[in-house]
């Protein structure tokens, strides 16, 4: 291969970096610490690859993904899921670190996805915060069941003591979000105009800004895609199967479930739009994952064209915004 075409897999652990380049099955394998991110780009720049695969290891890999930006590599993160996939239609059931990268490495050269940049400082800061948020929320929610589930008073008191001081905390991580939205022009009128829908609220309209990055750039059925609220399709010869969602972003899709579920009661266009698909005979739950699409894509199509909620008197089953926006309305009715 000419230089450029080279392409790497990266296993990342919380020690170790063993890196493959698929052409000639080279191997290195360097520290998982500043030295040896370092030398590991150093190594990489010289290799000058097409595109560098590593998988999202719950952030073990943000400090070399970090690096590669620095230095203008190319590097892409994968949902670990899409590899296991991948290794498992090659016939390759083992699971090493060394035999990771090398699937990374195949799965670069063979699917050659497109390289993305990582988020600012900032919006990491931020989406740390967030998911810390939801951390805490269901720390709150197991600790509330086991309470519940113990007839020992001693017990409950301790439990007790450690969800107050949980509750604590969750409310100090919101002033921390509040206080970081508020400080960035952008995202506080992002977040003003996001939370001008009736049901969405202050986690979702964090959510989004901090997890959801591409919210207004995509189309609508890319980001349906994207959280995972579009219906997938489980049909084989004449068998057709109920249409279930699955995928995308666990985390924003939570929040937006809980917003639709408010959206459901004090959203009229929302509300008109759920009670009737309830009246064709939908189930609630299908209902409700429909509901959950279309504020997502009003949101799109909010941010896209900039305008804020407006529906006074509501109109059925369309986005009720400025009538000098007409063209968004019709993206989404």
């Amino acid at each position: 291969m000419q230089k450029g075409e080279e392409y790497v897999g990266v296993d990342v652990s919380k020690e170790s970096l063993d890196m493959v380049v698929y052409s000639t099955g080279e191997m290195q394998s360097f520290g998982n610490d500043d030295a040896g991110i370092a030398k590991a780009t150093t190594w990489l720049k010289q290799v000058s690859p097409a595109i560098i695969v590593m998988e999202a290891t719950g952030g073990m890999e943000v400090s070399l993904y970090v690096a590669l930006q620095e230095g203008k590599l190319p590097v892409a993160v994968i949902n670990p899921r899409q590899i296991r996939h991948f290794a498992k239609s090659m016939g390759i059931l083992a699971k090493t670190d060394r035999v990771d990268a090398k699937v990374l490495a195949r799965y670069a050269a063979t699917v050659q996805p497109e390289a993305r940049a990582l988020p600012d400082e900032e919006t990491r800061q931020l989406r740390t915060l967030v998911t810390r948020r939801r951390q805490l929320g269901e720390m709150i929610t197991a600790e509330t069941n086991r309470s519940q589930a113990t007839s020992d008073k001693a017990m409950k008191q301790r439990i007790h003591v450690h969800i107050e001081w949980l509750q604590e905390e969750l409310a100090n991580v919101d002033k921390d979000i509040g206080r970081m939205i508020k400080e960035n022009p952008a995202w506080h009128a992002k977040d003003k105009l996001l939370q001008s829908v009736p049901g969405v609220g202050p986690v979702l309209s964090a959510t989004l800004i901090g997890e959801l990055s591409e919210l207004g750039v995509l189309n609508r059925k890319e980001i349906a895609a994207l959280v995972g609220v579009a219906p997938l399709n489980r049909d084989s010869g004449r068998h057709h199967g109920q249409r279930s969602i699955w995928g995308g972003r666990p985390g924003v899709r939570r929040s937006l479930y809980m917003a639709a579920l408010s959206a459901t009661r004090f959203n009229p266009t929302i509300k008109v739009f759920y009670e009737r698909l309830l009246a064709n005979g939908k189930k609630k739950k299908a209902a409700l994952t429909a509901c959950m699409h279309k504020l997502l894509i009003i949101l799109n199509v909010m941010v896209k064209h900039n305008s804020a909620w407006s529906c006074n008197p509501p109109i059925p089953y369309r986005v009720c915004i400025p009538a000098a926006k007409t063209v968004a309305a019709k993206t989404v009715a």
